[in-house]
């Protein structure tokens, strides 16, 4: 069962980056964006190829607060998994992991931005994805 993950030790610093350069809050609600911003690629990541642990630790609550339940369903969904598979923290560490690389070379291409105006941007983008899904 899931408790806590760590960050890879490159990631360590890139939390720290994102939640200044960003500033929407205290580096879990980064990791949290991470989480579910990698979860949208709507990719499956390989158990075979997790990175280490060496970075940021996270427990569930602090990850996920009050909505342990919905991303934990999210991640269960995502790969078929029930709630209680010994799989389920490696592969939150991975979404959060590679989501916070997916944003930082995101990021690193735009010199003056903030975070209202990036989550806002991909939220314009899933708008109209889905508008001509």
């Amino acid at each position: 069962m899931f408790t806590q993950i760590k960050t890879s030790k490159e990631n360590k610093e890139i939390v720290t980056q994102l939640t200044r350069k960003l500033n929407l809050g205290a580096e879990n609600v980064v990791a949290r964006i991470a989480f579910s911003y990698s979860l949208s690629t709507n990719r499956k990541l390989n158990l075979n190829e997790i990175k280490d642990s060496s970075g940021k630790e996270y427990s569930k609550l602090v990850l996920f607060g009050d909505f342990y339940d919905i991303y934990l369903g999210l991640i269960c969904v995502h790969y078929g998994l029930y709630k209680t598979d010994k799989d389920i923290g490696k592969y939150i560490k991975m979404h959060v992991d590679d989501g916070l690389q997916l944003i930082n070379d995101e990021v690193q291409k735009l010199s003056n931005i903030d975070g209202f105006d990036y989550l806002s941007n991909l939220i314009s983008i899933g708008l109209i994805d889905v508008e001509y899904a």
